[in-house]
């Protein structure tokens, strides 16, 4: 029955975008953080954009990434994003595995979000950037 399925919240996992060493470069990273004390598995990554840009309606290619494991408290780089993709919204859907459990969990950076006034320290890259958790 659909009562006896536990509903899990995904707590203790963000994702960060933060510029590389030379600000003014023409792409940043994103990066997913586990702040969890234990290991995830089989994490899969879907990310896509979409919205205006100059009146134009765009939306980017969806891009999927897997990493077998992502330890605990650590930072793992996922991909890199174009700086004239900020002016869209960027979707990164998230599954990963963790004590025999399915966890998912979007996470949305609306369009204008991701810039230098939002930065807070990125946990475990020793740089700022931008953040949800």
């Amino acid at each position: 029955m659909k009562k006896d399925i536990p509903q899990l919240k995904v707590e203790d996992i963000a994702l960060a975008i933060a510029p590389r060493q030379d600000a003014e470069e023409e792409f940043w990273d994103v990066y997913l953080v586990n702040l969890k004390p234990d290991t995830i598995t089989n994490v899969l990554i879907s990310s896509n954009g979409y919205g205006e840009i100059s009146g134009e309606k765009m939306k980017t290619t969806t891009l999927r990434h897997f990493f077998e494991e992502i330890g605990p408290q650590s930072c793992t780089q996922i991909e890199p994003i174009q700086t004239k993709l900020f002016a869209l919204t960027n979707e990164y859907m998230i599954s990963f595995v963790q004590n025999d459990f399915m966890y998912d969990k979007t996470y949305i950076f609306v369009s204008g979000s991701i810039d230098t006034s939002h930065f807070t320290p990125v946990p475990f890259l020793g740089k700022k950037g931008v953040m949800i958790r």
